[in-house]
């Protein structure tokens, strides 16, 4: 029996909440509905290629063991190490805190669609920064997990430990603006 389309639609809240909490895109139906109903764009913009050159750096230490302090990988990194590592490699220059880290670039909306490959996702309680790690598409970031040991990929959490977003990653004209003073 084909199922009637408005049955159909009845179902899209449920399939966007359920793919939301899976972190996987929602499916070609439901962003169908949404760019004709609502009027949004419901797939982020391609990657550029150094946001995709800066994931695929960053996958390449997964496993790396966790250090705290950690700024090499041989050594391994904390949160804030291996982030400033990273785009360090992307040409961008970082201090060396994630709460240093929090202030730099552009903010950005704390919405996962506002989000764009290579952003900076902060993480911390009541305005105090204590986590950082680069968002790599899908509701997903890359990180130096204390709690895991080694770096690691893990779904966005809650709305409550997620603090905000920073864009470092800019065109050329406005990278100088992400970058420290005198680097």
């Amino acid at each position: 029996m084909k199922a009637q389309p408005r049955r159909a639609f009845a179902r899209l809240p449920f399939l966007l909440a359920f793919s939301a909490l899976l972190a996987v895109p929602a499916p070609a139906a439901a962003q169908t509905y949404i760019k004709r109903f609502l009027g949004i764009e419901a797939t982020p913009p391609a990657a550029s290629p150094s946001e995709e050159s800066v994931v695929t750096r960053a996958r390449s230490y997964m496993g790396l063991r966790y250090r705290w302090g950690g700024e090499r990988p041989e050594t391994g990194f904390d949160c804030s190490g291996f982030v400033r590592h990273i785009m360090r490699m992307a040409g961008v220059q970082l201090p060396r805190t994630s709460a240093q880290q929090a202030r730099m670039g552009q903010e950005v909306p704390r919405d996962v669609s506002q989000l764009r490959v290579g952003d900076l996702i902060t993480f911390g309680r009541g305005g105090r920064i204590s986590h950082i790690g680069i968002y790599v598409g899908n509701g997903r970031y890359i990180h130096a997990s204390s709690y895991a040991g080694r770096v690691t990929e893990s779904p966005l959490p809650s709305r409550s430990w997620w603090q905000g977003a920073r864009r470092v990653l800019v065109a050329s004209a406005q990278a100088d603006s992400a970058r420290l003073p005198g680097s």
